[in-house]
């Protein structure tokens, strides 16, 4: 049982104790800490049931609460009973993390296999910074269900088939430049298609040979399969490179050609058992009534009244579309990787073909839990979508080369004892650590002004301000001129500040948990800016190396465990934290 696993239920059953075992009397973390750890509402509960003074009921209920040493009881407005945590009861609990690599983070994931959809940019082309919501999500909520005791499985479904590989073909046959090739492989790429895209709206008869070139490759052409992997194989590569640069990895790459062989057996069975039907050439999953009209993703709402929505798997000319790849993709999860959860990390827009492939796979028999995990757009400073000058998507690799850059040159006028190899490393790791805290910090539904000198100060609700909390603290222990056995320190909680740093460091296994329950990293993000502004309180007001003993060791010891709560949690986040900066 973790630490607030534990106060809560020693807290109810308290209660419980009181009011009788069979009522109800939950207790729950304090909205606000001035008012106490936990609360309460039984009271103004049962009152309402019995026709009772609630303030009354709660005063009889805290005289004959025994809580044996772990919590003062009050009573506050109309009668809510506020409990708080007893320095020693932190203190106890404080010690007792010392030796928990978990930090009291419970395993509640144990036993259960989720695959982590995300990322998922298109074969041929450039990640641009759309891309950075998808990949930095995904990627922290890898490491948090890794932590939480989950079986995770990272697949990038790369868009690796599909019409625009009728242009890639048709242009690597007449306009590729080889050297050009060998030298950016993605940048020549995207010039190819960009350049037969536009002379295929300029000549129809370029667009026929771009779909002569594609019915080619889909009926299994020799050469033009050579020319598609040569094409997958070089993306890989130039995607990896960024990957690396945000330490993102994938267990798989599965794209769309992986399902290529299953998709004409997968429509043949949703229309012997029912599933579809044909509708105009196509074949179709249409509504099949069992929910009610404003929730079914089968229907819409048009000219007062509703009508059918219908999801297509199969056009009238015989070709497959993003549904049927996607149900494809959902059986292979769950009858091959034995999958309990599957998480989409897909932007808003395609809300509705998530909800229609979930519904679909359900009727198909595909149990789990599917979840698309949603989230809003970025913008720039102008508050519109980020482009350039042109017009075109900013380019991902552009965004951390910025970063990077920006945060070399704070760096350098920060600390300018830092030179070489290991400045260019700090600045590599503030740099990428700022992209990633300003998407992580976010509610992950909203849109967000993507800004530089905002993400990059080493003031304010940034990644540089946690990565220095925890730089300033490991400077501490640079200082001693002995080693220091943590281990063997006994904590001692004597002022506010100890007190409110020790809550914080404890309720990291309480937030953590949390994050998975709606898929919101910034739950943790904002509990570790509280955790560091809480730290530099202590710090101010609380002498560390200067104390006597045995409070000198006590207060080592309660910088060691901040240390490793920032450290681990951004780590959680997908961010790393220098020596020094």
């Amino acid at each position: 049982m973790t630490l607030p696993e534990e106060l809560e239920s020693r807290l109810t059953a308290a209660l419980r104790e009181v009011l009788g075992r069979e009522t109800r009397g939950d207790v729950t973390a304090a909205a606000d800490l001035r008012f106490g750890d936990y609360q309460s509402n039984a009271a103004m509960v049962l009152a309402k049931v019995g026709g009772q003074n609630p303030r009354e009921l709660a005063a009889r209920i805290v005289d004959h609460l025994d809580l044996d040493g772990l919590a003062t009881a009050d009573i506050a407005g109309p009668g809510f009973i506020n409990f708080r945590i007893l320095p020693q009861a932190y203190a106890a609990r404080c010690m007792a993390l010392l030796s928990d690599p978990q930090l009291g983070v419970p395993a509640t994931g144990t036993g259960r296999t989720v695959v982590i959809d995300f990322s998922a940019p298109n074969v041929a082309k450039p990640m641009h910074v759309g891309h950075i919501r998808s990949t930095i999500l995904g990627d922290a909520l890898c490491r948090i269900a890794r932590f939480l005791g989950y079986r995770v499985i990272a697949d990038n479904h790369i868009g690796d088939w599909g019409t625009q590989f009728g242009m890639i073909l048709h242009g690597w046959k007449s306009v590729l430049d080889r050297d050009a090739l060998e030298a950016d492989p993605i940048a020549e790429l995207l010039r190819v298609y960009r350049e037969v895209n536009a002379a295929a709206k300029a000549d129809p008869a370029v667009m026929d040979a771009c779909r002569a070139e594609l019915v080619k490759l889909q009926s299994g052409n020799e050469d033009n399969l050579a020319i598609w992997r040569q094409c997958v194989n070089l993306s890989k590569q130039g995607l990896g490179d960024i990957y690396d640069r945000l330490d993102v990895r994938f267990d798989h790459w599965l794209g769309e050609s992986s399902y290529n062989d299953r998709l004409t057996g997968l429509v043949d069975e949703f229309l012997e058992r029912g599933i579809a039907r044909t509708s105009d050439g196509a074949v179709c999953v249409f509504s099949d009534g069992s929910r009610p009209p404003e929730d079914d993703p089968f229907m819409v709402h048009k000219s007062g009244g509703w009508t059918d929505n219908p999801a297509i798997i199969r056009k009238a000319d015989g070709g497959f579309l993003y549904a049927t790849t996607d149900l494809a993709t959902i059986e292979h999860r769950i009858d091959q990787w034995k999958a309990d959860h599957v998480w989409y990390v897909v932007g808003v827009p395609q809300t509705l073909h998530f909800r229609q492939v979930f519904e679909a796979a359900r009727r198909w028999g595909k149990s789990g839990d599917f979840r698309h995990v949603a989230f809003g757009s970025i913008l720039g400073e102008d508050r519109k979508l980020m482009k350039t000058r042109t017009g075109d998507n900013v380019q991902l690799v552009d965004v951390l080369d910025e970063a990077v850059e920006r945060a070399a040159k704070a760096v350098a006028e920060k600390n300018p004892d830092l030179q070489g190899d290991e400045a260019a490393a700090t600045a590599r790791i503030v740099g990428i650590g700022a992209v990633k805290f300003a998407e992580l910090s976010q509610n992950r539904l909203t849109d967000y002004v993507f800004a530089w000198d905002r993400m990059l100060a080493l003031q304010g609700d940034t990644a540089p301000y946690l990565q220095y909390s925890s730089v300033r603290i490991r400077s501490i222990f640079r200082k001693l001129e002995a080693s220091f056995d943590v281990a063997a320190a006994r904590i001692t909680l004597g002022t506010p500040e100890e007190l409110h740093l020790a809550r914080l460091v404890l309720r990291f296994g309480e937030v953590v948990p949390a994050v998975i329950d709606d898929f919101r990293p910034n739950l943790l993000a904002n509990h570790l800016l509280e955790l560091a502004r809480a730290f530099h309180s202590f710090f101010e007001a609380c002498p560390v190396l200067g104390s006597p003993e045995p409070v000198r060791s006590s207060r080592l010891a309660l910088c060691d465990l901040t240390s490793r709560v920032l450290v681990t949690g951004l780590g959680l986040l997908g961010i790393r934290c220098p020596d020094r900066m």
